[in-house]
């Protein structure tokens, strides 16, 4: 029964049935119990050696702490006393949670190369979900000890429910998220020198979010943001533009510059872009007010926009064009560090290099314009099996 934690990990709603048999007899029968459970469903689903290797190990890991963490607040298995103290189990709860979530981020920054506490904070965004799970552990044993087996199984029909709407909203999610790719991808089809280019907005500006300390949310949101920065491209005005191999003119570039204002109204219209829309529409604003469409200046920009501002013209400044080479990382970084306080908040720019982000994403832009775009890899490893 799994469900999706992030887009590189997922859980798996059998925890709420190992955390009550923690519960029920907090002892090494529960753990080699609930281990040969995950055992046997990995070869059933004919997991790989490796994979099948972690998550039962992983388990063995949790549960065994777990039991450690319930048997150390000196509650007895409810089981024998019939009892369930609330603060032992919300205990063995946050010691299975933290060691599972330790065991996923440590074995994906192993494989990714990805700093282990970013990781390990991209992973709490499905610790709300996890904490749904407790009255649910509360109904297990309570119905367990009062009622038996059977009753038991059928609690476990409150657990499919809440799976489901998760499923389906991460399919919706999916959904979605696979219709703006396609939007941005149809957009970019009229400019081959900008082919993939959002995509790379997207994620430049992904990696300075959180180097800035932006919560996994407000992550998301700027990612999205970045991946629509350029929408408002797709309005035919722009099409004969787009296809000229030369500089633009000046009415030319006065059409052009409408693009965020085009972007801002389209995305508008739909109630799940609306914290996107001031992004998109001041993603050309200058720190000192020289930028369009609006003229704004300074800590009137949007956070997201002056981020995807920064993102962009790294970008650009990469990108081959009819009238010129890409330019080195080297030249990108003097030119952007000469443009703090003219074009890109300074402050926000003196964090990002400091933190070594700029030097990372103008890495990546300039391999991604020598070899092509390659997206992030997908990981597979299950965070709750």
């Amino acid at each position: 029964m799994p469900y999706a934690l992030s887009d590189k990990t997922s859980g798996n709603a059998t925890f709420v049935t190992f955390l009550a048999s923690v519960v029920l007899a907090p002892s090494w029968v529960t753990v080699v119990s609930a281990v040969s459970v995950v055992f046997v469903s990995q070869l059933l689903q004919r997991k790989d050696g490796v994979k099948t290797l972690f998550n039962v190990g992983q388990h063995a890991v949790a549960l065994s702490i777990s039991v450690l963490a319930f048997r150390a607040t000196g509650a007895s298995g409810a089981v024998f006393t019939g009892d369930i103290r609330t603060f032992p189990l919300v205990v063995a709860f946050l010691a299975f949670v933290v060691a599972n979530s330790t065991a996923v981020a440590a074995v994906v920054s192993a494989e990714t190369q990805k700093n282990f506490w970013t990781l390990w904070k991209e992973g709490q965004r499905g610790f709300l979900f996890d904490m749904v799970a407790l009255p649910f552990v509360y109904v297990f044993v309570r119905v367990y000890i009062d009622y038996g087996v059977l009753a038991t199984s059928a609690a476990a029909a409150l657990v499919l429910i809440v799976r489901q709407l998760n499923s389906t909203n991460e399919e919706l999610h999916l959904s979605n998220k696979e219709l703006l790719e396609l939007t941005v991808t149809t957009l970019e089809a009229r400019d081959p020198y900008t082919s993939g280019h959002s995509r790379r907005v997207s994620q430049y500006s992904r990696m300075m979010g959180q180097a800035l300390g932006l919560t996994a949310k407000q992550v998301d949101r700027l990612t999205v943001a970045g991946l629509l920065h350029d929408v408002g491209k797709i309005h035919e005005v722009f099409a004969p533009i787009l296809s000229k191999p030369g500089k633009l003119t000046a009415e030319e570039r006065a059409i052009m510059e409408s693009h965020p204002i085009k972007g801002a109204e389209l995305v508008r219209i739909s109630s799940h872009l609306r914290d996107t829309v001031e992004p998109i529409r001041h993603h050309h604003e200058a720190w000192d007010g020289s930028g369009y469409p609006d003229a704004l200046a300074g800590e009137s920009i949007p956070v997201f926009a002056r981020i995807i501002a920064i993102a962009d013209t790294i970008d650009a400044m990469a990108s081959d064009r009819p009238y010129r080479r890409g330019l080195s990382a080297e030249k990108i970084r003097a030119e952007i560090v000469r443009m703090s306080g003219i074009q890109f908040d300074p402050q926000m720019l003196r964090t990002l290099l400091s933190a070594g982000t700029i030097d990372t994403v103008l890495r990546l832009a300039c391999a991604s314009h020598e070899d092509g775009f390659a997206a992030e890899p997908t990981l597979s490893l299950l965070a709750n099996g």
